[in-house]
């Protein structure tokens, strides 16, 4: 149990978040990687980017396994603004996720419609 909470910790010490270049980079350059859009379902009805899996943030914690059953790929995280693509980012690592990215400044840094 500590070396898992230790893993968690480090892994949150690092830079794991990235600006919207990168994100397209890393999802174009691993195609199993999945751009998970943690708004509302009216939200993502809105306007999302190409490709994006919608889950909303309250239901992360109990749809992950389903929705996202290999803790080891490539998942980024967006919202409007990425505070709650950033809460996102921190459940799933908690729940043992490993290569999780929040997208900086969310969809409000891009214009995506």
């Amino acid at each position: 149990m500590l070396e898992r909470i230790k893993r968690i910790f480090y892994r949150s010490m690092g830079n794991k978040e990235v600006d919207y270049c990168k994100a397209k980079q890393m999802l174009m350059q691993n195609p199993n990687a999945i751009l998970l859009d943690v708004r509302s379902k009216q939200e993502y009805e809105e306007g999302h980017l190409s490709g994006s899996l919608p889950l909303c943030l309250y239901d992360i914690e109990k749809c992950a396994n389903q929705v996202l059953p290999d803790k080891e790929q490539i998942i980024i995280t967006c919202c409007s603004s990425g505070s709650r693509s950033k809460e996102a980012q921190e459940i799933l690592e908690t729940m043992g996720y490993e290569n999780v990215y929040n997208l900086k400044g969310g969809l409000d840094s891009i214009n995506y419609l």
